[in-house]
Protein backbone atom coordinates (compact mmCIF):
# COMPACT_ATOMS: atom_id res chain seq x y z
CA UNK A 1 0.00 0.00 0.00
CA UNK A 2 2.81 2.39 0.94
CA UNK A 3 4.58 1.60 -2.33
CA UNK A 4 1.45 2.41 -4.34
CA UNK A 5 1.06 5.70 -2.48
CA UNK A 6 4.68 6.57 -3.16
CA UNK A 7 4.24 5.95 -6.88
CA UNK A 8 1.08 8.05 -6.94
CA UNK A 9 2.82 10.89 -5.09
CA UNK A 10 5.78 10.69 -7.48
CA UNK A 11 3.48 10.94 -10.50
CA UNK A 12 1.74 14.01 -9.10
CA UNK A 13 5.07 15.62 -8.18
CA UNK A 14 6.46 14.95 -11.66
CA UNK A 15 3.35 16.41 -13.27
CA UNK A 16 3.68 19.41 -10.98
CA UNK A 17 7.24 20.08 -12.11
CA UNK A 18 6.08 19.97 -15.73
CA UNK A 19 3.27 22.35 -14.81
CA UNK A 20 5.72 24.86 -13.30
CA UNK A 21 7.84 24.71 -16.45
CA UNK A 22 4.77 25.38 -18.59
CA UNK A 23 3.76 28.28 -16.33
CA UNK A 24 7.25 29.79 -16.71
CA UNK A 25 6.91 29.67 -20.50
CA UNK A 26 3.50 31.36 -20.30
CA UNK A 27 4.91 34.06 -18.02
CA UNK A 28 7.50 34.92 -20.66
CA UNK A 29 4.80 34.90 -23.35
CA UNK A 30 2.58 37.22 -21.31
CA UNK A 31 5.29 39.87 -21.16
CA UNK A 32 4.23 43.29 -19.97
CA UNK A 33 3.10 45.66 -22.70
CA UNK A 34 3.86 49.40 -22.83
CA UNK A 35 1.15 51.84 -21.83
CA UNK A 36 -1.40 52.24 -24.61
CA UNK A 37 -3.54 55.28 -25.24
CA UNK A 38 -7.20 54.98 -26.13
CA UNK A 39 -8.70 57.17 -28.82
CA UNK A 40 -11.23 58.13 -26.15
CA UNK A 41 -10.37 59.22 -22.60
CA UNK A 42 -13.67 59.22 -20.72
CA UNK A 43 -14.06 60.96 -17.37
CA UNK A 44 -13.57 58.41 -14.60
CA UNK A 45 -14.86 57.92 -11.07
CA UNK A 46 -12.62 55.81 -8.82
CA UNK A 47 -14.28 54.03 -5.90
CA UNK A 48 -12.14 53.26 -2.85
CA UNK A 49 -13.93 51.40 -0.03
CA UNK A 50 -11.83 51.76 3.13
CA UNK A 51 -11.67 50.32 6.61
CA UNK A 52 -8.91 51.26 9.02
CA UNK A 53 -5.44 52.72 8.53
CA UNK A 54 -3.67 49.83 6.86
CA UNK A 55 0.07 49.67 6.43
CA UNK A 56 1.03 51.56 3.24
CA UNK A 57 -2.53 52.91 2.84
CA UNK A 58 -1.47 56.50 2.15
CA UNK A 59 1.03 55.48 -0.52
CA UNK A 60 -1.45 53.14 -2.19
CA UNK A 61 -4.19 55.77 -2.32
CA UNK A 62 -1.73 58.47 -3.42
CA UNK A 63 -0.79 56.36 -6.46
CA UNK A 64 -4.33 56.92 -7.74
CA UNK A 65 -4.12 60.66 -7.05
CA UNK A 66 -0.94 61.10 -9.12
CA UNK A 67 -2.26 59.53 -12.32
CA UNK A 68 -1.56 61.56 -15.46
CA UNK A 69 -4.89 61.33 -17.27
CA UNK A 70 -6.29 63.85 -19.79
CA UNK A 71 -9.94 63.71 -18.62
CA UNK A 72 -11.57 64.57 -15.28
CA UNK A 73 -11.07 62.04 -12.48
CA UNK A 74 -13.22 61.84 -9.36
CA UNK A 75 -12.07 59.76 -6.38
CA UNK A 76 -14.66 58.63 -3.82
CA UNK A 77 -13.50 57.22 -0.50
CA UNK A 78 -16.02 55.36 1.63
CA UNK A 79 -16.06 54.36 5.30
CA UNK A 80 -18.86 53.08 7.51
CA UNK A 81 -18.04 54.68 10.86
CA UNK A 82 -17.19 58.27 11.78
CA UNK A 83 -14.22 57.13 13.90
CA UNK A 84 -12.59 55.03 11.16
CA UNK A 85 -8.85 55.74 11.15
CA UNK A 86 -8.84 55.78 7.35
CA UNK A 87 -10.54 59.19 7.52
CA UNK A 88 -7.30 60.78 8.76
CA UNK A 89 -5.50 59.31 5.74
CA UNK A 90 -8.12 60.78 3.40
CA UNK A 91 -7.73 64.20 5.03
CA UNK A 92 -3.98 63.95 4.53
CA UNK A 93 -4.56 63.14 0.86
CA UNK A 94 -6.87 66.15 0.48
CA UNK A 95 -4.14 68.38 1.90
CA UNK A 96 -1.45 66.78 -0.28
CA UNK A 97 -3.49 66.90 -3.51
CA UNK A 98 -5.81 69.93 -3.21
CA UNK A 99 -6.40 70.03 -6.98
CA UNK A 100 -7.94 66.54 -7.05
CA UNK A 101 -11.70 65.98 -7.05
CA UNK A 102 -12.14 63.88 -3.89
CA UNK A 103 -15.22 62.96 -1.91
CA UNK A 104 -15.45 61.16 1.44
CA UNK A 105 -18.65 59.22 2.15
CA UNK A 106 -19.32 58.22 5.76
CA UNK A 107 -22.40 56.00 5.96
CA UNK A 108 -23.12 53.23 8.45
CA UNK A 109 -25.99 51.67 6.45
CA UNK A 110 -25.61 47.90 6.05
CA UNK A 111 -27.05 46.15 3.01
CA UNK A 112 -25.91 42.57 3.56
CA UNK A 113 -23.18 40.45 5.10
CA UNK A 114 -20.45 41.69 2.72
CA UNK A 115 -19.23 44.89 4.38
CA UNK A 116 -17.23 45.99 1.34
CA UNK A 117 -20.30 45.83 -0.90
CA UNK A 118 -22.34 47.76 1.68
CA UNK A 119 -19.68 50.43 1.55
CA UNK A 120 -19.83 50.55 -2.26
CA UNK A 121 -23.64 50.79 -2.23
CA UNK A 122 -23.39 53.76 0.13
CA UNK A 123 -20.84 55.43 -2.16
CA UNK A 124 -22.84 54.93 -5.37
CA UNK A 125 -25.03 58.09 -5.16
CA UNK A 126 -21.88 60.25 -5.21
CA UNK A 127 -20.65 58.85 -8.57
CA UNK A 128 -20.31 61.59 -11.21
CA UNK A 129 -19.10 59.79 -14.30
CA UNK A 130 -20.23 56.86 -16.41
CA UNK A 131 -16.84 55.12 -16.37
CA UNK A 132 -16.26 53.61 -12.90
CA UNK A 133 -13.09 52.03 -11.56
CA UNK A 134 -13.19 49.91 -8.38
CA UNK A 135 -9.93 49.10 -6.65
CA UNK A 136 -9.26 47.61 -3.22
CA UNK A 137 -7.54 49.75 -0.62
CA UNK A 138 -4.35 47.65 -0.65
CA UNK A 139 -3.68 48.21 -4.37
CA UNK A 140 -0.92 50.44 -5.75
CA UNK A 141 -1.53 51.80 -9.25
CA UNK A 142 1.43 52.01 -11.66
CA UNK A 143 2.14 54.94 -13.93
CA UNK A 144 -0.31 55.13 -16.84
CA UNK A 145 -2.85 52.97 -14.99
CA UNK A 146 -5.99 54.86 -16.05
CA UNK A 147 -4.84 55.20 -19.66
CA UNK A 148 -4.23 51.45 -19.82
CA UNK A 149 -7.71 50.75 -18.49
CA UNK A 150 -9.46 53.14 -20.86
CA UNK A 151 -8.03 51.50 -23.99
CA UNK A 152 -9.51 47.97 -23.60
CA UNK A 153 -12.74 49.30 -22.06
CA UNK A 154 -13.29 51.25 -25.29
CA UNK A 155 -13.34 48.05 -27.36
CA UNK A 156 -16.72 46.72 -28.56
CA UNK A 157 -18.03 43.82 -26.49
CA UNK A 158 -15.89 44.55 -23.43
CA UNK A 159 -17.98 44.81 -20.28
CA UNK A 160 -15.17 45.26 -17.78
CA UNK A 161 -11.40 45.44 -17.43
CA UNK A 162 -9.62 43.73 -14.56
CA UNK A 163 -5.95 43.48 -13.60
CA UNK A 164 -3.55 40.81 -12.49
CA UNK A 165 -1.35 41.80 -9.57
CA UNK A 166 1.96 41.07 -7.89
CA UNK A 167 2.82 40.99 -4.21
CA UNK A 168 4.44 43.93 -2.41
CA UNK A 169 5.70 43.05 1.09
CA UNK A 170 5.35 46.03 3.43
CA UNK A 171 5.61 44.55 6.94
CA UNK A 172 8.50 42.12 7.38
CA UNK A 173 8.89 38.35 7.25
CA UNK A 174 5.24 37.24 7.14
CA UNK A 175 4.37 39.83 4.52
CA UNK A 176 7.28 38.58 2.38
CA UNK A 177 5.90 35.06 2.62
CA UNK A 178 2.44 36.35 1.70
CA UNK A 179 3.74 38.31 -1.31
CA UNK A 180 5.56 35.21 -2.48
CA UNK A 181 2.24 33.35 -2.57
CA UNK A 182 0.97 35.87 -5.10
CA UNK A 183 4.05 35.85 -7.31
CA UNK A 184 4.85 32.13 -7.10
CA UNK A 185 1.37 30.59 -6.98
CA UNK A 186 -1.52 32.93 -7.73
CA UNK A 187 -0.07 34.75 -10.74
CA UNK A 188 1.21 31.71 -12.69
CA UNK A 189 -1.96 29.74 -11.88
CA UNK A 190 -4.12 32.51 -13.31
CA UNK A 191 -1.98 32.76 -16.45
CA UNK A 192 -2.31 29.01 -17.03
CA UNK A 193 -6.04 29.19 -16.35
CA UNK A 194 -6.52 32.04 -18.80
CA UNK A 195 -4.48 30.39 -21.53
CA UNK A 196 -6.30 27.06 -21.13
CA UNK A 197 -9.73 28.65 -20.86
CA UNK A 198 -10.36 26.95 -17.52
CA UNK A 199 -10.36 30.22 -15.54
CA UNK A 200 -12.74 33.16 -15.89
CA UNK A 201 -11.60 35.47 -13.10
CA UNK A 202 -12.33 39.06 -12.18
CA UNK A 203 -10.28 40.67 -9.43
CA UNK A 204 -10.94 43.32 -6.81
CA UNK A 205 -7.48 44.67 -7.56
CA UNK A 206 -9.20 46.57 -10.39
CA UNK A 207 -12.59 46.40 -12.06
CA UNK A 208 -13.26 49.12 -14.61
CA UNK A 209 -16.73 49.21 -16.15
CA UNK A 210 -19.44 51.58 -17.30
CA UNK A 211 -22.29 52.60 -15.03
CA UNK A 212 -24.85 51.32 -17.50
CA UNK A 213 -23.37 47.82 -17.45
CA UNK A 214 -23.28 47.84 -13.65
CA UNK A 215 -26.93 48.87 -13.45
CA UNK A 216 -27.88 46.24 -16.04
CA UNK A 217 -26.61 43.41 -13.80
CA UNK A 218 -28.41 44.74 -10.75
CA UNK A 219 -25.81 47.10 -9.33
CA UNK A 220 -23.72 46.36 -6.27
CA UNK A 221 -26.81 45.24 -4.35
CA UNK A 222 -26.82 41.98 -6.29
CA UNK A 223 -23.59 40.97 -4.53
CA UNK A 224 -24.37 42.17 -1.00
CA UNK A 225 -24.22 38.65 0.52
CA UNK A 226 -21.58 37.13 -1.76
CA UNK A 227 -18.08 36.25 -0.54
CA UNK A 228 -16.31 36.47 -3.92
CA UNK A 229 -18.05 39.66 -5.04
CA UNK A 230 -15.41 40.50 -7.64
CA UNK A 231 -15.65 37.08 -9.29
CA UNK A 232 -19.46 37.21 -9.19
CA UNK A 233 -19.51 40.65 -10.83
CA UNK A 234 -17.36 39.38 -13.69
CA UNK A 235 -19.54 36.27 -14.06
CA UNK A 236 -22.68 38.42 -14.26
CA UNK A 237 -21.16 40.48 -17.09
CA UNK A 238 -20.02 37.36 -18.95
CA UNK A 239 -23.53 35.94 -18.63
CA UNK A 240 -24.69 38.90 -20.72
CA UNK A 241 -22.20 38.01 -23.43
CA UNK A 242 -19.64 40.64 -22.46
CA UNK A 243 -15.89 40.15 -22.20
CA UNK A 244 -13.79 40.82 -19.12
CA UNK A 245 -10.50 42.07 -20.54
CA UNK A 246 -7.02 41.59 -19.04
CA UNK A 247 -4.49 44.26 -20.10
CA UNK A 248 -0.92 43.02 -19.86
CA UNK A 249 0.32 44.95 -16.86
CA UNK A 250 0.33 44.33 -13.13
CA UNK A 251 -0.82 46.42 -10.21
CA UNK A 252 0.79 46.06 -6.79
CA UNK A 253 -0.96 44.32 -3.90
CA UNK A 254 0.38 45.34 -0.48
CA UNK A 255 0.92 42.39 1.85
CA UNK A 256 0.93 43.61 5.43
CA UNK A 257 0.72 40.47 7.57
CA UNK A 258 2.74 40.86 10.77
CA UNK A 259 2.13 37.54 12.54
CA UNK A 260 1.63 33.85 11.83
CA UNK A 261 -2.03 34.08 12.95
CA UNK A 262 -2.76 36.98 10.60
CA UNK A 263 -0.90 35.28 7.77
CA UNK A 264 -2.72 31.96 8.24
CA UNK A 265 -6.14 33.62 8.53
CA UNK A 266 -5.62 35.46 5.23
CA UNK A 267 -4.31 32.37 3.46
CA UNK A 268 -7.26 30.24 4.58
CA UNK A 269 -9.78 32.90 3.54
CA UNK A 270 -8.13 33.13 0.15
CA UNK A 271 -8.06 29.34 -0.34
CA UNK A 272 -11.67 28.85 0.75
CA UNK A 273 -12.79 31.68 -1.52
CA UNK A 274 -11.15 30.00 -4.51
CA UNK A 275 -12.63 26.65 -3.50
CA UNK A 276 -16.09 28.26 -3.37
CA UNK A 277 -15.99 29.96 -6.78
CA UNK A 278 -14.18 27.18 -8.65
CA UNK A 279 -14.38 23.87 -6.73
CA UNK A 280 -13.09 21.61 -9.51
CA UNK A 281 -10.34 23.98 -10.49
CA UNK A 282 -9.29 24.25 -6.86
CA UNK A 283 -9.18 20.48 -6.52
CA UNK A 284 -7.14 20.24 -9.72
CA UNK A 285 -4.67 22.77 -8.35
CA UNK A 286 -3.26 19.95 -6.20
CA UNK A 287 -0.84 19.37 -9.07
CA UNK A 288 0.64 22.84 -8.50
CA UNK A 289 2.23 21.61 -5.23
CA UNK A 290 5.00 19.27 -6.46
CA UNK A 291 7.32 19.86 -3.49
CA UNK A 292 4.77 18.57 -0.98
CA UNK A 293 3.97 15.48 -3.06
CA UNK A 294 7.66 14.76 -3.61
CA UNK A 295 8.24 14.83 0.16
CA UNK A 296 5.18 12.60 0.69
CA UNK A 297 6.67 10.15 -1.81
CA UNK A 298 9.95 10.19 0.11
CA UNK A 299 8.09 9.49 3.35
CA UNK A 300 6.05 6.59 1.95
CA UNK A 301 8.75 4.45 0.40
CA UNK A 302 10.60 6.32 -2.36
CA UNK A 303 13.22 8.45 -0.58
CA UNK A 304 15.72 8.74 -3.42
CA UNK A 305 13.22 9.61 -6.13
CA UNK A 306 11.18 11.73 -3.73
CA UNK A 307 14.05 13.91 -2.60
CA UNK A 308 15.30 14.23 -6.18
CA UNK A 309 11.91 15.48 -7.30
CA UNK A 310 11.77 17.78 -4.27
CA UNK A 311 14.98 19.50 -5.38
CA UNK A 312 13.65 19.70 -8.94
CA UNK A 313 10.35 21.20 -7.70
CA UNK A 314 12.20 23.94 -5.81
CA UNK A 315 14.37 24.67 -8.86
CA UNK A 316 11.31 24.87 -11.13
CA UNK A 317 9.56 27.27 -8.76
CA UNK A 318 12.63 29.51 -8.65
CA UNK A 319 12.86 29.53 -12.46
CA UNK A 320 9.19 30.49 -12.62
CA UNK A 321 9.69 33.33 -10.15
CA UNK A 322 12.74 34.58 -12.01
CA UNK A 323 10.87 34.55 -15.33
CA UNK A 324 7.95 36.50 -13.85
CA UNK A 325 10.18 39.07 -12.16
CA UNK A 326 12.23 39.61 -15.31
CA UNK A 327 9.21 39.98 -17.63
CA UNK A 328 7.46 42.52 -15.43
CA UNK A 329 10.48 44.34 -14.07
CA UNK A 330 9.77 43.24 -10.50
CA UNK A 331 12.25 43.13 -7.67
CA UNK A 332 13.80 39.69 -7.23
CA UNK A 333 11.95 37.81 -4.47
CA UNK A 334 13.53 36.07 -1.49
CA UNK A 335 14.29 32.76 -3.22
CA UNK A 336 15.40 31.16 0.04
CA UNK A 337 11.76 31.30 1.19
CA UNK A 338 10.53 29.16 -1.72
CA UNK A 339 10.50 25.77 0.10
CA UNK A 340 8.68 27.19 3.13
CA UNK A 341 6.26 29.09 0.90
CA UNK A 342 5.43 25.99 -1.12
CA UNK A 343 4.75 23.92 2.00
CA UNK A 344 2.53 26.64 3.48
CA UNK A 345 0.60 26.80 0.20
CA UNK A 346 -0.02 23.06 0.31
CA UNK A 347 -1.07 23.26 3.96
CA UNK A 348 -3.66 25.97 3.24
CA UNK A 349 -4.84 24.03 0.19
CA UNK A 350 -5.47 20.97 2.36
CA UNK A 351 -7.00 22.98 5.22
CA UNK A 352 -9.40 24.73 2.85
CA UNK A 353 -11.36 21.45 2.78
CA UNK A 354 -11.64 21.30 6.56
CA UNK A 355 -14.49 23.74 7.12
CA UNK A 356 -16.56 26.62 5.78
CA UNK A 357 -15.57 29.34 8.25
CA UNK A 358 -13.21 32.23 7.64
CA UNK A 359 -12.05 35.52 9.14
CA UNK A 360 -12.27 38.74 7.12
CA UNK A 361 -11.13 42.08 8.51
CA UNK A 362 -11.26 40.69 12.04
CA UNK A 363 -14.82 39.34 11.75
CA UNK A 364 -15.88 35.68 11.58
CA UNK A 365 -18.07 34.43 8.73
CA UNK A 366 -19.53 31.17 7.50
CA UNK A 367 -19.65 30.48 3.77
CA UNK A 368 -22.53 28.48 2.36
CA UNK A 369 -21.87 26.13 -0.52
CA UNK A 370 -23.45 28.57 -2.98
CA UNK A 371 -20.92 31.24 -2.01
CA UNK A 372 -23.29 33.25 0.21
CA UNK A 373 -21.56 34.86 3.18
CA UNK A 374 -23.24 34.75 6.60
CA UNK A 375 -22.14 36.15 9.96
CA UNK A 376 -20.74 33.38 12.16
Amino acid sequence: MAGMLAVAFLLVAGAGCLYLGYAAVLSVGFIAEPATTSAVSPPITILKPLRGDETALFGNLASFCTQDYPAPVQIIFGVQTADDKAIDVVKRLEAEFPDRDMRLVVDSATHGSNRKISNLINMTPAIKYDCVVLADSDIEAPEGYLRRLAAPLDRPGVGAVTCLYHGVPVAGFWSKLSALAIDAHFLPNVLVGLRSGMATPCFGSTIALRRGELDAIGGFARFSDVLADDYALGAALRAKGLEVAFPRFLVGHSCAETSLAEFWSHEVRWARTIRTVNPWGHLGSAVTHPLAFALLAAATGAPAAGFTLAVLAIACRIVLLHATARCYGLRAPAYWLVPLRDLFSFATFAWSYCGQDLTWRGERYHVLRNGVLTAD
